[in-house]
């Protein structure tokens, strides 16, 4: 992969990410996904006390239907546990399959555990943070949220379960979706630099289109 393909790249995950700064909230919302370090990455924030409860929200999407034996929300909840967070601490919501159920699947939950939080840290993937937020302010508008995600850069982010090759293909197709999900109704409106969506466009022209809408 050359060099001009990864400037490329990282335009987009460098935009992708909303730079929060953590506030103490009322709990933390995790979003699942096939991404363990996640799930590690919000262990930490409860143990560090940045709120006294832990939503994992996630059934099986598309990276982990058929590969993983447990939802995506029991899967992070079960790692947490091992991280020291006491079950107590832990809600579950597994019917979920994307970001707008993750949001109207937890309210769900919320209501029937007779919970009202005001405020929201909503953890994700590095390069979901943007259209977590976009998403969580559609459904959620009256809350207060700030998204963080595991501090890992688009160089160390590839693993054994995640090739470089995917991320790129997956960022590019988020980014459409920032795009056009808002006039569907599914997110709300964000600005996309004009540099940031002429490297999606490359990044289409080389290939990157698997994650694309058809």
């Amino acid at each position: 992969m050359n060099t001009n393909t990864i400037e490329l790249a990282k335009r987009i995950w460098d935009y992708h990410h909303v730079n929060h700064s953590l506030v103490k909230s009322d709990c933390i919302l995790v979003l699942g996904s096939h991404d363990i370090r996640v799930a590690e990455y919000s262990a930490e924030l409860y143990l560090q006390n940045w709120a006294p409860t832990l939503i994992f929200s996630g059934g099986l999407g598309n990276f982990t239907q058929g590969v993983w034996t447990k939802t995506e929300a029991e899967t992070f909840a079960l790692r947490a546990m091992e991280m020291g967070v006491p079950e107590s601490a832990i809600l579950i919501e597994d019917k979920s399959s994307n970001t707008g159920e993750n949001i109207l699947f937890t309210q769900q939950i919320l209501r029937e555990n007779g919970l009202n939080p005001e405020s929201f840290i909503v953890v994700q993937k590095p390069y979901m943070e943007r259209r977590s937020y976009a998403t969580f302010k559609k459904h959620w508008p009256d809350k207060s949220l700030l998204v963080t995600s595991p501090r890992i850069s688009f160089e160390e982010y590839p693993n054994t379960d995640i090739s470089l090759e995917q991320v790129i293909h997956i960022i590019v197709g988020d980014l459409q979706r920032i795009k056009v999900y808002p006039e569907r109704g599914f997110q709300i409106h964000q600005e996309i630099p004009d540099d940031v969506w002429q490297a999606c466009e490359q990044l289409i022209d080389l290939g990157y289109t698997e994650h694309l809408i058809r």
